[in-house]
């Protein structure tokens, strides 16, 4: 018997329609095997070549009179910068829908997106310090097992991170926009977007709040990732808030626990963007619902970093780990 049950569908004392388990869409989405890009990243000279080459192929995609464009202004892109080009390549594969690109596009996206990643300082978890080290003589009790890392999620090379998913679980749609879903989804590529959809499609319902899926990571230096739906918070969480809250947090330890080489997991700020969990309330569910999980099951992962990107984020985990953030 597994120890560690995926999804159980039960939170706030009411359950769920059943879930779609790892066993039922491993395979589909080939989440044990490696992934392996169809080219080699662009080098810096042929970088731009490649994104120009990517909109051309895309010029006669749906997506493109979706965002306002022409076909032939992407036929011909010789008079748009190097920047532009590179934005509206970004906003094309943004608004598309999930499925088989045009041909060639693979491979000119692979060599973009290798590039892109090889261009970023990739940030190695192991060398964070965990909250013990960081915070002396902390009373939390997951200290050393645990990291507080204010920084880009895209670039953290775990063995899993975790995204802030909506119930579609496909990525954000909106171009350029700044949440997490969207910064992961461009990072990761296409593929990412692909594997959601055959999830979903297999699953035949919305993912419900408080549960998990996972896929791999693509470009990403993660090479899985976990997509979990947070609660949507109005003004103030009640308590059903807090247990579904908790129930993502579960969630995605619990389904990581099933794939043997994850080792390490980096959680972002579950909620707390603009589904409006309010910031210190939800890294005082997330620091204890993590210890509660670290302490059922010790030694399966070897550390769990609490990833925040703003100020704000980073100052709600000090203030809960000040204040002891014990069960």
């Amino acid at each position: 018997m597994n120890p560690f049950p995926a999804e159980s569908g039960v939170f706030a004392g009411r359950e769920t329609r059943p879930l779609l388990p790892l066993a039922a869409y491993r395979a589909a989405i080939a989440l044990d095997e490696p992934f392996r890009p169809t080219t080699a990243p662009a080098t810096a000279g042929r970088l731009d070549a490649h994104v120009r080459r990517a909109l051309r192929l895309l010029s006669t995609d749906a997506a493109v009179s979706r965002l306002g464009l022409q076909a032939d202004s992407l036929r011909d892109v010789a008079g748009m910068d190097a920047v532009a080009a590179r934005k509206v390549l970004r906003a094309l594969l943004t608004i598309r829908d999930p499925g088989a690109l045009p041909e060639g596009v693979d491979e000119a996206v692979d060599a973009v997106l290798g590039a892109e990643r090889l261009s970023r300082p990739t940030v190695s978890v192991e060398r964070l310090p965990t909250i013990e080290e960081e915070f002396p003589g902390s009373v939390f009790p997951a200290a050393r097992h645990t990291v507080l890392w204010r920084g880009d999620l895209t670039v953290l090379a775990a063995d899993a991170v975790v995204n802030a998913a909506n119930s579609a679980l496909l990525g954000c749609f909106r171009p350029l926009h700044p949440c997490i879903d969207n910064a992961l989804h461009n990072a990761a590529g296409p593929r990412l977007r692909d594997d959601c959809h055959t999830i979903m499609t297999l699953q035949g319902m919305s993912e419900p709040t408080g549960t998990a899926k996972i896929t791999r990571g693509y470009h990403l230096p993660a090479p899985y990732v976990l997509h979990t739906v947070g609660p949507v918070v109005d003004i103030l969480p009640r308590a059903d808030d807090a247990r579904a809250l908790a129930s993502s947090y579960q969630a995605c330890l619990n389904l990581a626990a099933e794939v043997d080489p994850i080792r390490t997991v980096a959680f972002c700020a579950v909620s707390t963007g603009v589904f409006g969990y309010p910031r210190s309330e939800a890294a005082s569910v997330a620091l204890r619902t993590v210890t509660d999980w670290l302490e059922a099951h010790p030694g399966r992962f070897d550390r769990i970093v609490f990833a925040v990107f703003g100020e704000d984020d980073e100052l709600a985990y000090r203030q809960a780990l000040g204040e002891g953030a014990g069960p």
